[in-house]
């Protein structure tokens, strides 16, 4: 019998929680939702599911609603069958036959879902759900909803306590440093009776230490509100990111309270591991890590501390570094739903047409590293209606752009975005070639999309490729010429130049310091895999250890929305016009994850799902390395050691590539060779 689950609406759950998600930000004292479109979950939803009952049996239901459940049992010489209702938490006993079961939950102000337990009749993945629109479709559920006394508009987080890991005395009150950000609930135990102290918080101690402008700040009184609650002596905030707190006024706090964190997680299993005789390579995977982990939790979210919002382009990226961490398919599942919604498209992702294109591009990129063909076919209507929706705003040229509400974004670079931009052209190509692919996976055949590429791509080169500067320009309709680096990495990067282009665009762009250099780790995430792709692995290199070396340099403990090495303190903590605006976690910092595993340890699926795969080492880079990366159900071990390399796989499909030599990997057995002098 497969596990008894807790069983909703295909996707309701991941709205319901994405808005909970998206609704949670918090800035000095106010609260700020996002802005933009939210879908709602369904209200009134059917479960069911056929059974053929041979001997009468026992079942009950539970729902976090209204309803109740229904035994439909045929009865010969007629079209309808015997109806038979009972209410929730009653002992039910279904009697003999082709039996449909069938609960009803309606929810006016949560999420319908059902809890069917019994030895023949229980509620799982098998079960089909209708909201009285359409064709049943198969429910949805999820690992961490197995138990009868759960609540699925509940997530139960897994918690660790925390003390400071230092505690000073500055200002004429007391500052406390738990070590690097963590998200958690403020927890201050009183020791003789309340006070109403002022908590600061602060990703730095220059945040929490400035009273007036740090980004959370809050009096705590004895009442009990969205933003903490007082009882038995202890008051405990609402959920917040931080490394440090600041209490100001109270040089005595040992006194007066003791402040912990009760740090709240997923606990993503530690399947990563790089250990190198580079220390530094060391110390950016594993901040790469903490970054990643800390903005990873029912979703992948852009920061830990200021939008803590579900932001498509962070969610892209995020997916290939989890591919090269703690390979969770769950949350990649459950980020691409959260961020599409309900079938019927009124708003690009996040209000950003790129990002929109982005998700298309990552149901594709799932497809090649889970090879779900289940989760794909029940994705694809809300891929084609998406694509569809861009399609809509493109011109005569195919060209896609900008409509009043929507954000032509890119990056934070200066890009002349008048009129069409060719970074969107590029991405729009790319996503028809990722519907081209889907639609064969799925056995949908058609030509359309393939044709809208050849199309488009051919358009992009006329309007956008500037021979005299032998690079793509940002905007033919400004006539302003202006290059920027974004076009350029996208169309080496999906394979769209020549040979002649590339190398044009490798000297007049990507080497050529005259073109403004990118300082957000989201697009240097593109431009160095193009560097990595081009086999430019001094340029990979440098960067890394320049840029992530960098914000290590600087003191970063996680690694950042945007760094600009020429910037000091306090300024390198402003973005967005605010003093301390800039995401110092956030989920973009973590490149180096997907860098180092897939270009320097050169490991990629070959057949989706890893059914076969690749491992090519980038060998001089250490002369000792111990590094284990995941694959599918199992890992990868790569080790350099006295000279020799060694490479065992858990399973079998996989190929050493190195030295000119193709060795099959057999599962559970080590291959090793001399490293390449």
């Amino acid at each position: 019998m497969t596990q008894t689950q807790w069983i909703w609406y295909p996707g309701d759950f991941e709205i319901y929680q994405g808005m909970k998600q998206n609704f949670d930000r918090e800035e000095r004292g106010f609260f700020w939702p996002a802005y933009w479109y939210t879908p709602g979950w369904n209200h009134n939803v059917v479960f069911s599911k056929t059974y053929q009952i041979t001997a009468p049996t026992h079942f009950t239901v539970q729902g976090h609603g209204r309803g109740n459940v229904v035994i439909n049992l045929p009865v010969a010489g007629q079209t309808d069958p015997q109806q038979i209702k009972h209410p929730f938490n009653t002992d039910i006993v279904c009697p003999v036959g082709n039996v449909k079961i069938e609960v009803i939950v309606g929810n006016l102000s949560g999420l319908p879902s059902a809890f069917i337990q019994g030895d023949v009749i229980h509620s799982d993945a098998s079960w089909l759900a209708t909201n009285y629109l359409g064709d049943p479709l198969p429910v949805g559920a999820n690992k961490y909803f197995t138990r009868a006394d759960q609540n699925p508009m509940t997530f139960e987080y897994s918690h660790r306590l925390l003390q400071p890991l230092a505690i000073k005395v500055v200002n004429g009150g007391t500052l406390l440093d738990f070590g690097h950000d963590y998200t958690a609930v403020t927890q201050v135990a009183f020791k003789q009776g309340f006070k109403p102290l002022i908590i600061c918080y602060g990703e730095s101690e220059t945040e929490a230490l400035d009273v007036e402008m740090t980004y959370m700040k809050q009096t705590l009184d004895q009442g009990q509100s969205d933003f903490g609650s007082y009882q038995a002596d202890t008051y405990r905030t609402k959920l917040r990111a931080f490394r440090y707190l600041f209490v100001p006024g109270e040089p005595n706090l040992d006194q007066v309270a003791t402040i912990t964190a009760d740090y709240q997680y997923v606990d993503f299993p530690a399947i990563s591991h790089f250990k190198s005789s580079d220390q530094e390579l060391d110390e950016i995977w594993k901040i790469s890590d903490r970054t990643l982990r800390l903005c990873s939790g029912l979703f992948i979210i852009d920061g830990a501390k200021r939008d803590r919002w579900i932001w498509a382009g962070d969610a892209y990226q995020s997916y290939y570094m989890n591919q090269y961490d703690f390979f969770d398919k769950g949350l990649v599942e459950r980020t691409m739903l959260a961020l599409r919604g309900n079938l019927d498209i009124k708003q690009h992702l996040d209000t950003i047409i790129d990002y929109s294109m982005y998700w298309i591009i990552g149901v594709e990129q799932y497809y090649q590293t889970f090879a779900d063909k289940t989760f794909l076919k029940a994705i694809y209507p809300k891929v084609e209606s998406l694509m569809r929706y861009c399609m809509a705003q493109t011109n005569d040229l195919g060209f896609i752009y900008g409509r009043k509400g929507d954000w032509v974004y890119v990056d934070w670079a200066d890009i002349d975005y008048d009129g069409t931009v060719s970074a969107e052209q590029m991405l729009l190509a790319r996503s028809y070639q990722a519907m081209s692919h889907i639609q064969s996976i799925l056995g949908i055949e058609s030509t359309e999309f393939e044709s809208k590429f050849t199309d488009l791509k051919r358009n992009i080169w006329q309007y956008f490729w500037d021979a005299e500067k032998g690079a793509f320009i940002d905007s033919y309709e400004s006539g302003k010429h202006h290059v920027t680096r974004h076009a350029n990495i996208f169309a080496v990067l999906f394979d769209y130049t020549t040979t002649a282009e590339t190398k044009q665009i490798i000297n007049n762009v990507l080497l050529n310091d005259e073109i403004t250099a990118i300082n957000t780790p989201y697009f240097k995430f593109w431009e160095l895999e193009v560097f990595a792709k081009l086999g430019m692995f001094d340029n990979l290199k440098d960067q890394i250890k320049s840029y992530w070396g960098g914000m290590l340099q600087h003191g970063a403990t996680t690694f950042w929305e945007y760094f600009d090495p020429n910037e000091t303190k306090p300024a390198e903590y402003a973005m967005y016009g605010d003093k301390f605006g800039k995401s110092l976690c956030h989920a973009w910092g973590s490149s180096p994850l997907y860098l180092l595993g897939r270009y320097v340890m050169g490991l990629q699926p070959t057949k989706p799902g890893y059914a076969t795969f690749e491992v090519a080492p980038h060998t001089d880079w250490f002369t000792d390395l111990d590094c284990t990366l995941p694959i599918a159900d199992g890992t990868i071990n790569i080790t350099i050691s006295d000279g020799t390399l060694t490479v065992q796989a858990t399973q079998a499909g996989g190929t050493l590539n190195y030295a000119g030599q193709q060795l099959v990997l057999p599962a559970n057995q080590p291959v090793s060779v001399p490293v390449e002098a």
